[in-house]
């Protein structure tokens, strides 16, 4: 009997024991391997431990401050498929050196999103790595947040990334990338930046990416298909004294192409800042075809010097979005083909201006090629000067619609056609209120313009003319006045 009771007491006993320890395969929690959270001892030890000791598991941090003095680096191969977890987004993660928080690195370097191309290692150990609910402060001036590097189908969702400088950088080549619900907020450098990266198939959705100083979202030198931005907050990412920056900058100026592409549901604003844009893509000088076939779409977009720059673009269409406050322009478009600017409301609601310097505003084309504009509103616009100032000024392009078009209260000209042809500028309104006098003339031609067709507009009386023709080849038709 009295050994009988032993044996079960001992096997009692080292159950509890084995309950005790760190077990692979399952959850585990960085405070079973030491870490302190209290913010001031250095735990980057335990959260490597933890790490290895939940191989093809979660890693949970509880409620703390957990500070670390170097990259967390997570080698899928190694490791296994992995998640980092917050319990209730009640613990921070402060990182207190140069790089990266937590670098999340794969073997998918050749391989794309093409099944047949994934090797089994990666479905064995590296697919979908996640980070979810848990916020990452900077405590070092070079700081980042997250990268990812040759990764298949990260997630990252429901994090705050703040006072770092990169909020998520990614790197090298990475696939099948989601980011959602995210805070990526008050960092000195960019929001999400895809640095000289090859990604298909890229979604930023429901997530606030503001007072980022070098920018929201940036893509530099990249390889870039499919990406979506989609319903978020996307503010003030700038640093009004600092260099030129945007909410979002596609750059392939140095090389890359970013094609297959959606900016769809999302607020964008900023603070006015020299050179600054809402939206900006710049393509490779002298050739549009490297930024194309993105859809810009159902967006607020305001308040910044210039709304939205194209520069050497193919196939953009821009539809359905609310424009105020560009201080200088609300789109600035040069060398763009194909492109398709429709059912945008371009407004200068006066509860914006009271005490607001003035926002000029406008759509300037210049060397633009199969582009249509229609069914527009465009309210209190018109940068340049009397001379080259408009709502809509075109210079130096080609088979060029604008149509049912409605341009209310101009400054300078309503629209400015300048060395443009094949052009057919066709039943638009050109109108002021009479509050405001300052539209110069209605419709302003100049130049050689042969092909172009003015025609069923209805212009209001400017204080030089309806319309002032100084082109050649151009044939007006059936325009009426506005008294």
């Amino acid at each position: 009997m009295h050994q009988r009771s032993f044996s079960i007491f001992y096997i009692l006993l080292l159950c509890i024991i084995v309950c005790l320890q760190p077990s692979k395969g399952y959850t585990v929690n960085v405070r079973d391997f030491g870490a302190k959270g209290d913010g001031i001892s250095d735990d980057t030890r335990a959260i490597n431990a933890a790490i290895s000791g939940a191989f093809d598991g979660l890693v949970e941090f509880p409620r703390g401050s957990y500070r670390i003095t170097k990259t967390i680096e997570i080698d899928l191969s190694r490791y296994g498929a992995i998640g980092l977890s917050g319990r209730g987004a009640s613990a921070s993660v402060i990182m207190a050196a140069e790089g990266a928080a937590f670098s999340f690195i794969g073997s998918h370097a050749k391989g794309s999103a093409l099944p047949s191309s994934v090797k089994q290692v990666t479905w064995d150990k590296e697919r979908m790595p996640l980070i979810d609910a848990l916020e990452i402060v900077g405590d070092h001036i070079n700081a980042d947040g997250i990268e990812l590097r040759n990764t298949l189908m990260p997630t990252l969702r429901a994090l705050l990334i703040r006072n770092v400088r990169n909020g998520i950088h990614l790197t090298s080549r990475n696939r099948n990338i989601l980011i959602d619900a995210c805070h990526i907020y008050n960092n000195s450098g960019i929001g999400i930046f895809l640095d000289q990266v090859n990604i298909h198939q890229f979604i930023i959705s429901d997530s606030h990416i503001s007072y980022c100083k070098k920018g929201g979202i940036k893509v530099f030198s990249s390889e870039i298909r499919n990406f979506q931005i989609t319903g978020n907050d996307i503010e003030y990412n700038c640093d009004p004294e600092g260099p030129v920056s945007a909410d979002i900058l596609v750059d392939c100026s140095r090389g890359g192409s970013v094609r297959e592409g959606t900016i769809s549901g999302n607020t964008i604003q900023a603070i006015p800042s020299t050179g600054g844009a809402n939206i900006r893509f710049l393509g490779l000088e002298g050739n549009p075809d490297k930024i194309g076939l993105w859809s810009i779409t159902g967006n607020h977009i305001s308040n910044q010097e210039l709304n939205i720059h194209l520069e050497n673009t193919r196939g953009i269409s821009i539809t359905g979005n609310t424009f105020i406050r560009g201080y200088n322009r609300h789109l600035l478009i040069n060398n763009g083909r194909n492109l398709i600017i429709n059912g945008n409301v371009f407004d200068h609601n006066e509860d914006y201006f009271p005490s607001q310097p003035s926002a000029y505003g406008g759509i300037l084309l210049s060397r633009g090629e199969n582009v249509i504009m229609s069914d527009n509103i465009i309210d209190g616009s018109g940068n340049g000067n009397k001379e080259d100032g408009g709502a809509i000024v075109v210079t130096d392009s080609r088979e060029i619609s604008i149509t049912d078009c409605h341009i209310k209260n101009p400054i300078f000209n309503g629209i400015l056609i300048e060395r443009s042809i094949n052009l057919q500028l066709r039943n638009c309104i050109i109108s002021e209120g009479i509050k405001n006098n300052g539209m110069l003339t209605g419709i302003l031609l100049k130049g050689l313009c042969t092909g172009t067709l003015v025609k069923d507009n209805s212009i209001g009386n400017g204080k030089i003319s309806q319309i002032k023709n100084m082109a050649t080849g151009v044939i007006l038709k059936e325009n009426t006045s506005i008294d």
